[in-house]
């Protein structure tokens, strides 16, 4: 085993430190706010056809908290590999880039200078990314199987466990000190499985991905807000605009708060990447009772 983790972080060490660009892709319309494409409005469309979203499975999309860098992670599926990749602005510019393999499901810390991928993070090393580390005791136990921990300005973090019954586990930090992790109620661990969760970075609300009886189909985009006595409310699932028949998740949240990202399965068995207002969030809430 320590000779696989030893390999598999050699590996990552040896894409971020020299986070090869590939091909430095540009295009004129690659420029400009949001990788230059038209904003959505109510209805989910395909993010940067043909740059982001292709024919291969496009998963995961996020962007820094200075919306100057956008990352996803893209499995090809002629080679079966998955990579990390990022577009950065430069000069009204995106650039294009490999970070690295993918680990886990990424996002980043609000400070931007933290990402997290799973039970592993790394941070910011002026323009790099230092090499990967295992997150402290208890995140990293071998029993549990993190594929997506997303962490609040507050320092709370909320991530899933795919190898204790697909269940979500929040840890807050209090007086300065991180709190043992526990899981999240029926409001949110109901149903076959809950998965790949978003935390809003001021802890109002959690966006993930689950399969319920009660859903459109495969897994579905589900959403609970906190409450002022700090419960959260019973979990809702977003609805037929932006939930289809076929698998939609991981979710994320713009850090200027306008616009919902997700990733959504098509009909080649591959995923492509969709954004929406984020407006539909602020209506969600309306039908919960604090």
């Amino acid at each position: 085993m320590k000779t696989r983790l030893h390999t598999l972080l050699m590996s990552i060490s040896a894409f971020v430190i020299s986070n090869q660009a590939i091909g430095n892709e540009q295009s004129k319309s690659l420029v400009g706010e949001y990788l230059g494409q038209k904003r959505p409005k109510s209805i989910p469309t395909v993010f940067a056809p043909g740059h982001v979203s292709g024919k291969h499975r496009d998963v995961n999309a996020f962007f820094s908290p200075d919306m100057k860098e956008f990352y996803f992670t893209r499995m090809d599926l002629e080679l079966e590999t998955w990579d990390l990749i990022s577009y950065t602005l430069q000069n009204g510019q995106w650039h294009k880039s490999i970070i690295g393999p993918r680990v886990g499901r990424p996002l980043l810390a609000p400070d931007g200078n933290t990402m997290h991928l799973g039970q592993y993070y790394m941070t910011r090393n002026n323009c790099e990314w230092s090499q990967l580390k295992r997150l402290d005791p208890p995140f990293s136990r071998r029993d549990w199987g993190i594929m997506r921990l997303s962490a609040s300005k507050s320092g709370t973090y909320i991530f899933d466990d795919y190898k204790s019954g697909d269940i979500i586990r929040i840890s807050e930090v209090k007086n300065g000190k991180r709190q043992a992790p526990k899981a999240l109620g029926p409001e949110v661990n109901t149903g076959k499985y809950n998965a790949h969760p978003f935390i809003a970075p001021d802890d109002s609300y959690i966006i993930w991905d689950g399969v319920r009886e009660s859903g459109f189909g495969d897994s579905d985009l589900y959403i609970s807000f906190r409450k002022p006595d700090g419960t959260w409310s019973d979990a809702l699932n977003m609805g037929d605009t932006i939930n289809t028949e076929v698998r939609e998740a991981s979710a994320s949240v713009t850090p200027d708060g306008k616009y919902l990202f997700f990733n959504r399965a098509t009909k080649n068995n591959d995923s492509d990447i969709y954004w929406v207002d984020a407006k539909i969030i602020d209506t969600l809430k309306q039908q919960v009772v604090m």
